[in-house]
C-alpha cells in the first residue's frame, strides 16, 4: 500500500511539472524572445534582415539575421541599430 502511494505521488508531481513546462513554452517560444543583447556594433553589410520579437516578450527587441543564417538580438533603441536598419528590410515570414 505504501509503495502504491509513493508511486502515485511521484506520478502526480511529474504530471504537474510537465504541465507547467508545457504551458510556459506554449505561450512564448524562446526563439521569439530575447534575453541577452549584442551591444557592440555589427557591420550593416553583415545584416541580412530583421524582425520584431513577440509582443508577449518581457522586453521589446529586434532579432537580426546575419549573412550565413545566424540570428542575434539587439535593442531597437541603440543608435547603431537605428542607423544600420535604415537600409534593411524586415525578414519575410516562411510559409509551409
Amino acid at each position: 500500500m505504501k509503495l502504491i502511494t509513493v508511486a502515485l505521488v511521484c506520478l502526480l508531481l511529474a504530471g504537474m511539472w510537465l504541465h507547467e513546462a508545457d504551458s510556459r513554452s506554449m505561450h512564448v517560444s524562446s526563439s521569439n524572445c530575447c534575453f541577452t543583447f549584442v551591444e557592440k556594433k555589427i557591420s550593416s553589410q553583415r545584416i541580412q534582415c530583421y524582425k520584431n520579437t513577440s509582443s508577449a516578450c518581457s522586453r521589446s527587441s529586434l532579432i537580426i539575421k546575419l549573412k550565413g543564417g545566424r540570428e542575434t538580438c539587439v535593442l531597437p533603441t541603440a543608435q547603431w541599430v537605428k542607423q544600420s536598419l535604415k537600409s534593411k528590410k524586415p525578414c519575410l515570414l516562411k510559409t509551409q
